[in-house]
């Protein structure tokens, strides 16, 4: 079968399963019996599953294709089945997952096959994650020990085909004013929710001085709070959640310290994991895209990049805008020009 055809028909077949994030075991069982029936030896382990490409030899580099098989929960507003991979007139194929990131998927695991078929100057391998939807730590970041070492990474995402050089890491932190109760009626207590404004404030305002070309300033958005319990109690404890998306000159943990030293409230960092990452503008792989008239950019959104401790681009088929939305879509036309976009920048590349 035409790789473009096989695509087409293991994107539906992802569609017509659901894949929630730790939920993805039926769409992983129906992926590795479709790939070990076209002959490749497939490694799995939970619901990752990876293939080396043949004649592995240790003195070359190595180039890992990634891309994920969850999806999140279908949002309201389907005006279809989101689990029924329909055909539209205009060439579209609907279900939920197929922009984010099946597309991505199918189109990597056909480059795969095509690449591996011809000796490379690199070694190769494909791997299908899961759990990237919620930055599990069962998915992608569970298989890299399982894995040579690895020199290059494309991500599959939904970036219309250009490369995200760049990607802005996250970083959530839960922080508490406190302060003391007391009747509002009468000049007692200290205010919690008076003290957090202070803070937020800060957070609200103040700008790191290092900007990214490509990613711009560290932006801070306070996104809940949670303070008080009735009208007439001054409140002693006032709660918010500040959600941080980091550039390049700041890993998470150094962005947590100085925060640390610039605000009164206690502050508290879900993960240092996801940091920011960059691959510079003089690596061949981004040259290569350069030749064939791609724009580099930097990616607002978060992927399993944060996770990879080594060079790496993100581009794939789609749009980003798609993505998490009801009447979720890709353009069969984008699957053909991904599959023959990621072999013409691939192909014979020396790192």
């Amino acid at each position: 079968m035409e790789p473009y055809y096989e695509a087409i028909d293991l994107l539906k077949g992802m569609i017509s399963r659901p894949s929630f994030s730790r939920e993805e075991q039926e769409v992983a069982d129906f992926l590795q019996q479709r790939w070990e029936t076209a002959g490749h030896s497939v490694k799995r382990k939970g619901n990752n599953l990876w293939i080396v490409a043949p004649g592995f030899d240790l003195n070359k580099q190595t180039i890992l294709l990634n891309s994920h098989i969850d999806t999140v929960k279908p949002v309201t507003g389907w005006s279809r089945d989101p689990f029924d991979p329909q055909e539209s007139d205009d060439e579209k194929i609907y279900g939920l997952g197929s922009n984010d990131a099946g597309a991505s998927v199918v189109s990597l695991y056909e480059a795969f096959s095509i690449l591996s078929a011809t000796e490379q100057p690199y070694n190769l391998i494909f791997l299908a994650s899961c759990e990237e939807e919620v930055s599990g730590k069962n998915g992608l970041e569970s298989v890299l020990s399982e894995l040579p070492p690895v020199h290059f990474v494309i991500v599959g995402e939904p970036t219309g085909l250009q490369p995200a050089i760049a990607e802005k890491g996250l970083m959530v932190l839960d922080c508490v004013s406190k302060g003391q109760s007391g009747h509002a009626a009468r000049n007692e207590g200290r205010n919690a929710i008076t003290l957090a404004m202070k803070d937020i404030q800060w957070f609200n305002s103040y700008l790191f001085p290092e900007q990214s070309d490509f990613l711009g300033p560290v932006k801070m958005s306070v996104t809940i709070i949670q303070g008080g319990t009735q009208h007439n109690v001054i409140p002693d404890r006032c709660e918010f959640t500040v959600d941080i998306r980091t550039n390049e000159f700041y890993s998470n943990k150094q962005l947590f310290e100085l925060i640390q030293a610039q605000v009164d409230c206690e502050v508290k960092a879900r993960s240092f994991r996801l940091n920011s990452t960059r691959t510079e503008m003089d690596h061949p792989f981004v040259q290569r895209t350069l030749l064939l008239g791609k724009i580099p950019f930097g990616s607002p959104t978060l992927s399993d990049q944060a996770l990879m401790p080594f060079p790496s681009v993100k581009i794939g088929p789609g749009e980003s805008c798609r993505s998490h939305t009801a009447d979720e879509f890709i353009y069969q036309m984008e699957i053909r020009e991904a599959i023959e976009t990621y072999v013409k920048l691939l192909n014979g590349l020396i790192l």
